[in-house]
């Protein structure tokens, strides 16, 4: 495999980041995963870890070097991640149960798949065009279908941000699955949370990653909905990966899968409370005692 892939999380006018994101590659498989926690104090940040934690390390564990089934693959790890968070919020006797949206993809012999809950969104696109978007699983997309509201009024609608499927929850989620997409060379995959979606027009973003040059195009993204967002901005995370033809020329960034071994795999995320300190109203106590209880969570559905 030969890809270009960048990743970027911003914490916005908040005080905390709920956001998590990763990606992982094999020598054959390359998955991406993104999730936009819901909650109060410290728990919307959990919910989204654990999916994201739980995912990424499920991928390490089985893809050797691919995974046998990618559909069946996502369907049992977004499953079993929505079930670590419930276990997490019993061990913790909590009234409310986390939350968090879910995007995850996986590429295996040229094709995508991806399922996702809730309104973080996936973009592919082809050519400069916009060719798959997940929809999103709220109150106000159900008024769009139902042409209740159109897109404008959408964009104010004060239920904008409720949504009907989630990780964690009260609810069990509903999990939609795409049909496989089948790449070519230079297609972007992007995947955001609404805090990048919501302030930029969808033509800004198509047309601001359509050149593939990922390394350039995610922060410029990210500046554009920060900058629009103003004081009421959300965290902000993008990841976006172009894809290219193993015959093509080396590219600068560009990562090559050809000489890994079998075994071996890559990630890229960011642990709980570990790098930029961003979570302010945390104590280190709290944080080193949040992942403690992350680990002993997903360890339970290994």
């Amino acid at each position: 495999m030969r890809f270009t892939i960048f990743q970027e999380s911003r914490i916005g006018k908040r005080r905390t980041n709920q956001d998590r994101v990763a990606y992982s590659y094999t020598r054959d498989a390359l998955l991406m995963v993104l999730a936009d926690g819901m909650g109060g104090h410290l728990y919307g940040e959990v919910a989204a870890q654990i999916s994201v934690q739980f995912i990424a390390q499920s991928f390490q564990q089985e893809a050797r070097p691919k995974v046998t089934d990618p559909v069946l693959f996502l369907s049992r790890v977004l499953s079993n991640a929505h079930h670590a968070i419930l276990d997490y919020a019993f061990d913790k006797h909590l009234a409310d149960i986390p939350r968090t949206t879910i995007v995850a993809c996986l590429i295996q012999e040229g094709v995508a798949h991806w399922a996702h809950a809730g309104d973080s969104r996936l973009y592919m696109i082809r050519k400069g065009r916009l060719v798959a978007q997940t929809r999103d699983h709220s109150r106000v997309q159900l008024m769009l279908d139902q042409g209740l509201l159109d897109a404008e009024a959408a964009a104010v609608h004060p239920g904008r941000n409720r949504i009907f499927s989630c990780l964690g929850g009260n609810h069990p989620p509903q999990i939609e699955f795409s049909r496989g997409a089948s790449l070519a060379n230079g297609d972007v995959i992007a995947i955001c949370s609404d805090g990048v979606w919501g302030p930029l027009e969808p033509e800004t973003l198509v047309k601001s990653l359509a050149d593939g040059r990922v390394m350039e195009s995610v922060p410029k993204v990210m500046n554009e909905a920060e900058l629009l967002g103003g004081h009421q901005c959300d965290n902000m995370t993008l990841i976006a990966m172009t894809w290219h033809d193993d015959h093509q020329e080396d590219i600068p960034d560009t990562v090559s899968t050809r000489t890994m071994p079998a075994d071996a795999y890559t990630t890229q995320m960011e642990g709980f409370g570990r790098g930029k300190r961003e979570q302010e109203d945390l104590s280190e106590d709290e944080i080193e005692r949040a992942i403690r209880e992350i680990n002993a969570a997903i360890h339970k559905f290994k």
